[in-house]
């Protein structure tokens, strides 16, 4: 259902913390023009650990209306707590999103079988598409194979983004699966050898400031063309590492800060990107042809 180059787009923010429109509506256009193929609205990258509830859904609905079907709109809608993402869940379908990203549930550490029955309750509660997210070193704990295999069977269950940057993972699981379940690259580094060994796309950090880049390095690597996506990649490779200096999405926002696109604004306990990255950013930004 969704292929390529999809931003995890941050939510630009004015310096006492609210959420600043008119750079929303700006970086919506800047993507759009820059051919990126899906825009994820408030996921991790979009500080949704911070924004209330009322605030999550307003994004949402904001992004999902200047988008207005030119591309697919995949709200995050993730949480550890079941019923508050199955309320996300629902907000999003009321919005008009295309699909939702959920998040295996963090802190409270769940068995798999807990993984199962959260998804599965939102899925059954909720008639939208919807992407799992395996993201371990955020959430402590991950979804095996196995898990990934029994929740691929519920009809609106439509894919994965796989954030461990394991390319054996991502093969695991496509061998599993039928051939009409997605899997998304989480990992920048690791995104075009993931859809060169058959991933669908990536969900990417680094698309918020090289869209046109990603999309295009994307277009190679799915279409098996190794040469063109890694010359492309090569350039890009600074920033995969580099906007992550420090913890996602301090970095990035900092970056479309510099290149004029946002303000500083970010919300505790997140803070600015520290001055001794700026430098690093700056270089990254540059080799990649977007300074």
């Amino acid at each position: 259902m969704f292929r390529g180059s999809m931003v995890a787009l941050v939510t630009p923010m004015t310096d006492d913390g609210a959420i600043d429109e008119k750079a929303l509506d700006s970086l919506i256009e800047f993507h759009i023009v820059n051919g990126t193929d899906a825009i994820v609205a408030v996921g991790t990258t979009g500080e949704s650990a911070t924004l209330d509830e009322e605030e999550h859904c307003y994004v949402i609905r904001h992004v999902v209306k200047t988008v207005a079907g030119r591309i697919p709109v995949i709200a995050g809608t993730g949480s550890n707590s079941t019923t508050e993402a199955i309320e996300l869940t629902r907000c999003a379908k009321d919005a008009g999103a295309d699909a939702c990203l959920l998040v295996t549930p963090y802190y409270n550490k769940p068995t798999q079988e807990g993984l199962y029955l959260h998804h599965k309750a939102i899925a059954e509660a909720v008639d939208i598409p919807q992407i799992l997210y395996n993201v371990p070193g955020r959430t402590a704990v991950d979804m095996l194979t196995e898990t990934v295999v029994r929740l691929s069977k519920i009809s609106n269950i439509i894919g994965i983004k796989e954030a461990t940057g394991d390319i054996q993972r991502a093969r695991e699981i496509l061998t599993a699966v039928s051939g009409e379940f997605d899997i998304y690259s989480g990992d920048d580094a690791t995104g075009m050898d993931f859809m060169l060994a058959g991933g669908h796309g990536v969900i990417s950090v680094t698309t918020n400031v090289a869209p046109k880049a990603m999309h295009d390095m994307c277009v190679a690597a799915l279409a098996g063309d190794k040469e063109t996506a890694s010359t492309i990649n090569n350039t890009l490779m600074a920033l995969h590492q580099d906007l992550f200096l420090e913890a996602n999405p301090i970095p990035v926002k900092w970056a479309l800060h510099d290149m004029g696109m946002i303000g500083t604004g970010i919300r505790l306990p997140l803070t600015v990107l520290s001055e001794t990255h700026h430098g690093k950013i700056r270089a990254a930004l540059k080799l990649a042809n977007v300074s």
